[in-house]
């Protein structure tokens, strides 16, 4: 392994990605891919540069252009660098419907950014998503793994005051 690879995958992530790729036979170790990006982004500040890619790339065997490829295709890893909190708005029809756009519009007025943006104290990111499966409790978002439901202006005010 090269130094390049155990400087950029530290360790704890090539642990982590060794211990993923036993769940695949030895020849198909690439299936290991999104495990892998998913760790090493975690342990990088929440995102992927392209020489963290190619290290992955690397240490599994596969491509380059193979990593990138998912890596581009999957919205849950970061290529450039993020908001401690990423709120993720859901802009489909039912939230759409139940009013969602004042959803946004507040939280772009009250960020001072717009979707793919962060704040400049990097608390914040802003990104738009397709069904996170809760039209029933729509408007809603997701900031990392928690879903806020049945949103009003001032239920968002009380999650980004929670978030400071």
């Amino acid at each position: 392994m090269s130094e390049k690879i155990k400087t950029l995958l530290n360790d704890t992530v090539r642990e982590k990605i060794d211990h993923w790729m036993k769940r695949y036979p030895a020849e198909q170790k690439r299936s290991a891919v999104m495990a892998a990006l998913h760790f090493t982004q975690e342990e990088n500040n929440g995102w992927l540069s392209d020489e963290l890619l190619e290290a992955v790339a690397d240490y599994l065997d596969m491509s380059k252009i193979a990593v990138y490829e998912v890596a581009t295709f999957y919205t849950m890893y970061n290529l450039k660098p993020v908001g401690k909190h990423i709120i993720e708005v859901c802009t489909s029809i039912s939230c759409m419907l139940c009013g969602c756009d004042k959803i946004v519009d507040h939280l772009q007025k009250k960020l001072n950014i717009d979707f793919d943006e962060t704040t400049p104290d990097g608390k914040f990111t802003l990104r738009r998503v397709e069904c996170l499966a809760s039209c029933t409790t729509a408007p809603m978002l997701q900031v990392g793994k928690k879903y806020y439901e049945s949103l009003t202006p001032e239920k968002v005010d009380t999650l980004l005051a929670e978030l400071e």
